[in-house]
């Protein structure tokens, strides 16, 4: 994105001690930090420029990346980190022009990887039970990612069904994925992967007892993402000493074609039979 700075801008301020505060620039406001600047100031400079504040203090100007963005999104639930995002995102096989459905949206940080997966000729469906979070997600999605007219949001208990049939993903971050299984499986095609997000053991335990215990999912496979950065100064190289690491449980299968019935099974046979020597 190659353009400068205007209104309605999501922006990232970096402090000399690389702190960093996630900002709007709307218009006839002022970004206030320690000190403060009209947003009308910025428009017009590139992304990468530094500026003053009215206090003296040079900040660091960037249009966020996407990890930037998720940790400082505004949020009354926890957010699906960056560093479990792009797993998700490449073991649930999200394309451009696919159409996918997602349970529970909490603060719409995951929605805004799924949009930007689908593209513009994609389709999201997200189903939420609270109409907080519900409006948070709006906010944040219209804020930090834009028109979305591929992405439609449903207040509704996901566990009582989907409108949708023949989606190729679904992806359900909520408590019991176990007990959604009937109407994911309805609501997939054949073939489509359904992925899972859990943070205990025990979820992990219950959700793939659940898939294994079925005959319409196969090839499931669990696994969890750590994160170790490195500081890298001068002659010190050496592991940060915090860690990201356990943050959740990434639970993915594939949806099977629905089973032949036994009068389909039986024709079958005896037509193999015909054609025997």
């Amino acid at each position: 994105m190659n353009r400068p700075l205007t209104e309605h801008d999501a922006v990232l301020f970096i402090d000399r001690k690389g702190r960093r505060y996630l900002k709007v620039l709307n218009p006839g406001q002022k970004v206030i930090i320690r000190g403060e600047i009209r947003s009308e100031e910025l428009y017009g400079l590139q992304d990468g420029s530094r500026v003053k504040l009215s206090s003296g203090e040079t900040l660091l100007v960037l249009r966020p990346t996407y990890a930037d963005l998720i940790p400082h999104l505004p949020r009354a639930a926890q957010v699906i980190y960056p560093k479990d995002t792009g797993p998700l995102l490449v073991w649930g096989d999200v394309y451009p022009g696919a159409t996918v459905i997602e349970g529970g949206v909490g603060a719409g940080a995951f929605t805004i990887a799924l949009l930007r997966g689908v593209g513009p000729q994609g389709r999201v469906i997200s189903y939420e039970l609270r109409e907080d979070f519900a409006m948070r997600a709006r906010r944040n999605i219209a804020d930090f990612f834009g028109p979305a007219p591929q992405w439609e949001l449903k207040i509704r208990d996901l566990y009582q069904g989907f409108d949708e049939t023949g989606v190729d993903r679904v992806f359900i971050d909520l408590p019991e994925p176990g007990r959604a299984l009937d109407v994911v499986a309805h609501a997939l095609c054949p073939g489509g992967v359904f992925v899972a997000y859990v943070p205990t053991a025990i979820q992990l335990k219950d959700t793939v007892d659940a898939l294994q215990q079925r005959s319409d999912f196969a090839e499931v496979e669990s696994f969890e993402v750590m994160l170790r950065n490195w500081q890298v100064k001068a002659m010190s190289v050496r592991p940060v000493h915090r860690m990201v690491a356990h943050s959740a449980f990434i639970i993915v299968a594939r949806r099977l074609a629905d089973a032949v019935p036994a009068i389909e099974q039986n024709l079958i046979a005896a037509d193999l039979s015909r054609d025997e020597p």
